[in-house]
């Protein structure tokens, strides 16, 4: 019989997730206001959500068998998760490096943390922010560090000229601005 027609357990349910891959010798850049997201995240897994499902599966499992127990199984399932999900951010936490952007306020070289304002070779405007990799939206305009537009415009200043290279060719963008948060609250000025 063909592979292609062929059902395969899926026993990734219970590894580790592979944490996206950084530059070799590269550093796992965030902002401060990410890395506080990801804190707070980890801690709100241990201190509530964690304890609120152990209790369940105890309380489950006081009810007697455990092979049709829904809430039994449900709970460890989601206690499985909750393990992996703080096992992996625990890891990241311990790789970051957290980077202010604004100390480059007022700077026309783009570094991390800085919106960008750029257009291409047809007009087209576009605003992206460059985030780490662990905080960066694309549906917000926000894209990570290594990311061929981001690579390509670190080091950068406003009016420069250069060539991003897409899976459609090369595309000509030019800086328009460049801005970074401000020291004092934290937006873009």
């Amino acid at each position: 019989m063909n592979k292609a027609f062929t059902k395969e357990v899926d026993d990734a349910d219970d590894d580790d997730p592979q944490l996206p891959a950084l530059p070799s010798g590269g550093k796992n850049y965030i902002t401060p206001q990410g890395y506080a997201r990801i804190r707070a995240e980890l801690l709100e897994l241990i201190d509530n959500e964690r304890p609120k499902i152990v209790e369940i599966v105890h309380w489950a499992a006081s009810n007697g068998d455990r092979s049709e127990n829904g809430d039994y199984i449900y709970g460890k399932r989601r206690l499985r998760e909750i393990d992996r999900r703080i096992r992996f951010l625990t890891k990241r936490l311990e790789i970051m490096e957290v980077t202010d952007p604004a100390v480059h306020h007022g700077s026309e070289q783009i570094f991390f943390g800085a919106t960008v304002v750029y257009v291409d070779d047809k007009d087209v405007q576009r605003t992206v922010t460059i985030l780490g990799i662990d905080e960066a939206d694309s549906s917000k305009g926000q894209v990570s560090w290594v990311s061929p537009i981001a690579r390509t415009l670190l080091k950068a200043r406003t009016g420069d000229v250069l060539q991003l290279v897409t899976p459609a060719g090369i595309v000509e963008i030019e800086v328009m601005d460049v801005q970074y948060p401000s020291p004092a609250d934290g937006s873009t000025h």
